[in-house]
């Protein structure tokens, strides 16, 4: 299974489908959407059963967000949810959420530089930019073979 970006999804059980997911949220940040996004990845993987014990690989151009759930959140736990300097974590709500939404899962963090002309990338940034300018993004689900952009698993 691969989850590219913010908001898109590309798994397989033979055959490999896409599913675009996308939404917004008034008076936000994007590192609060960037964790959402991480969060509503994973339970969508979630509710399908075929992938709970399989491999999940994340790709995503948040440094915050790999190094958050990799690194930062360990230490900020035994630490009452606090930072080196002894403020508290921000956003400290959705770091729960992904942290229980990736607990025991076999998860892989990849990062993708943003604006590089990597497919994927720039169609999570379409949907968001879409969403974030009070649109409303058609969303793709289906085969990867009806997918419009065609070079979607291109990950340099």
């Amino acid at each position: 299974m691969i989850v590219i970006g913010n908001w898109l999804m590309v798994n397989g059980n033979g055959e490999l489908g896409v599913v675009e997911l996308g939404g917004r949220e008034e008076h936000t940040t994007n590192n609060r959407m960037e964790l959402t996004a991480a969060i509503k990845a994973l339970e969508e993987v979630g509710i399908n059963k075929e992938f709970v014990n399989r491999e999940v690989v994340i790709y995503t151009d948040s440094k915050y967000l790999i190094l958050g759930i990799t690194a930062w959140i360990h230490n900020w736990k035994r630490n009452g949810w606090k930072k080196a300097d002894k403020k508290l974590v921000e956003n400290r709500d959705l770091w729960e959420s992904l942290y229980s939404a990736a607990v025991g899962r076999n998860i892989q963090w990849k990062y993708v530089g943003g604006h590089k002309g990597i497919a994927g990338n720039e169609r999570c940034d379409q949907i968001a930019t879409g969403f974030a300018d009070g649109g409303w993004p058609e969303l793709f689900k289906g085969p990867l073979s009806d997918y419009p952009i065609s070079n979607i698993l291109d990950i340099k």
